[in-house]
Order: C-alpha cells, then sequence, then structure tokens
C-alpha cells in the first residue's frame, strides 16, 4: 500500500468552521446548565445543522429543573457559525424502545434527510442507590434509558446513514471504572459502565461505514446540581480549584465530530482536569 501524502499546507490550516455542511443529533438538551446544551452551541459554532433532543419531564422532575425547550434554541442559535445552518428540537421519551429509531429519522428528515452525528448525551438521574437498596425497577430504568436507547439510537443512525468518511458517534460514560467507583448509583454506574464496555465493539462494527465511535468521560461537572460546602469540596479536588465546566467537555466532542479526529476511534477518553479521587 503507497504511503499517504503530507498534507499540504493549505490542508494544515484549521477551518474556521470545520463542520459546515454537517448535521447533528444531541440527545439530552433540556437545560442551559447541562453539557447537551455545551456541546450543541459548540457545533453549531463550528458549522453543523444541530437536532436537539430534550425530554422535559425528566428534569423538571429533578432538583434542578428544566428550561423551556425554546430558551434552549435560542441559546444555541446564537452561536450559530453558519448563516445556512439549521438549529430545530424535538422531545422523545428514550425509555419507550421505539423512541431512538423514531428521534433518528425525525432528525434527518427536519436535517435534510441525512445524520452525521450522533452525540448521545442524556442520561436517567435518580432513581438508584447503594448495593443494598438498588432493586429491579432501579436496574429496568437505568438499563433502559441509560444504556438500550443508547445502543438503539447508535443503530439507527448506523442503518440510515450511507457509507462514507464523516460518520461520528459519542457516548458519554461517567468515570465509574476509575478509582474510587459510584458505590452510591449503582444502577447508573453499571449501564455507563456497559456503554465504555462496547465502545470498541462499536467501532469495529461501524469502521467499514465511516463512522467512528468514541466514548467521552466528562468527570465531575458543574451543571447546577450542586452547592455551598460540597460544591467546595469537589472544587478543591481538581487542581485548577474549580469544577469543570460543560463547555469544557463540549470542545473535546466537538473536535471528536471534526475531520481531525478521523483516526481516533473505539476510544473512551477521560476529561476530568486532573480530577483527584
Amino acid at each position: 500500500m503507497p504511503r499517504l501524502p503530507h498534507p499540504t499546507p493549505d490542508e494544515l490550516r484549521r477551518d474556521p468552521l470545520p463542520l459546515r455542511g454537517r448535521t447533528a443529533l444531541v440527545t439530552g438538551a433540556s437545560r442551559r446548565g447541562g453539557i447537551g446544551h455545551a456541546v450543541a452551541r459548540r457545533l453549531a459554532a463550528y458549522g453543523a445543522s444541530v437536532y436537539l433532543h430534550h425530554h422535559v419531564p425528566h428534569d423538571v422532575a429533578q432538583p434542578w429543573g428544566a428550561d423551556r425547550p425554546e430558551d434552549v434554541l435560542a441559546s444555541v442559535r446564537e452561536a450559530l457559525g453558519d448563516p445556512a445552518a439549521r438549529i430545530l428540537a424535538g422531545p422523545g421519551d428514550l425509555a419507550d424502545p421505539a423512541a431512538p429509531a423514531e428521534l433518528v429519522a425525525r432528525a434527518a428528515e427536519a436535517l435534510g434527510g441525512r445524520l452525521d452525528i450522533l452525540v448521545a448525551n442524556h442520561a436517567q438521574s435518580g432513581f438508584d442507590g447503594t448495593l443494598d437498596e438498588v432493586d429491579a425497577a432501579m436496574l429496568d430504568r437505568h438499563w433502559a434509558v441509560d444504556t438500550r436507547s443508547v445502543l438503539l439510537l447508535v443503530q439507527a443512525h448506523a442503518r440510515l446513514r450511507p457509507a462514507g468518511p464523516g460518520g461520528r458517534v459519542v457516548m458519554m460514560t461517567s468515570g465509574q471504572d476509575i478509582a474510587g467507583g459510584m458505590h452510591g448509583e449503582i444502577a447508573y454506574a453499571l449501564q455507563k459502565g456497559a456503554l465504555a464496555s462496547i465502545t470498541r465493539s462499536l467501532s469495529s462494527a461501524l469502521a467499514g461505514q465511516g463512522i467512528t465511535v468514541n466514548t467521552v468521560n466528562p468527570g465531575p461537572v458543574d451543571t447546577d446540581y450542586l452547592t455551598g460546602a460540597d460544591y467546595e469540596a469537589v472544587a478543591a479536588r481538581f487542581p485548577s480549584g474549580r469544577w469543570g465546566m460543560p463547555d469544557d467537555p463540549a470542545r473535546l466532542i466537538a473536535w471528536l465530530a471534526t475531520d481531525e479526529a478521523g483516526w481516533i476511534t473505539g476510544e473512551v477518553i477521560n476529561s476530568e482536569g486532573g480530577f483527584r479521587r
């Protein structure tokens, strides 16, 4: 096989809109304080058209609450890098086994019939416990939302997208395999661990279609769920003395969606700012 030529000087220069013309679905984007919103803004700033999935009832039931979808949309549109790109949104309860394929089809249709990038950011919060507390209902609920729906989203994306370079899948894990674990959130840790474990198998399965698959562990991120002394105690465990902010993992995820990251696949990548466990 002949060696690839060196990049030309023009190829070495960075395109300010490296995702111009690409389309993306970001799940779990109900709140401006969340990672999904930050990822959508980065993708939009890089030139992509983005469809934001939300499930407002989930966040309404949490202590932090939900934003109005139109406010989230407006914030992402403010970051738009390409005036020709589109920013759209729609709901979906991904605990429903039919919802992932329906969501992918709806997003692709809304974005012109094609979907290049899938960022599966959503997750079930709460409804969990320690080993002694966890029960079958908790395990089933986290399985349905945190793992089954992600695999079905990836499957639908792969079935819809024609073979060719530029396909991207990014899943999210939570550092459950790193020292200390998550002994108070057994159901969540189990299902997020499953995504980390399946990353390489999915990347191998989809390589022939030109789709890369990677998983990001964002570490502790300030998404407005903790305050006071507990917040300060976590901040002190970062060398920089601050929490990760939603745009910290968003920068990594947006880069993974670009052509620059085309050689990165099958990896579980920690973006934790040196967090000391």
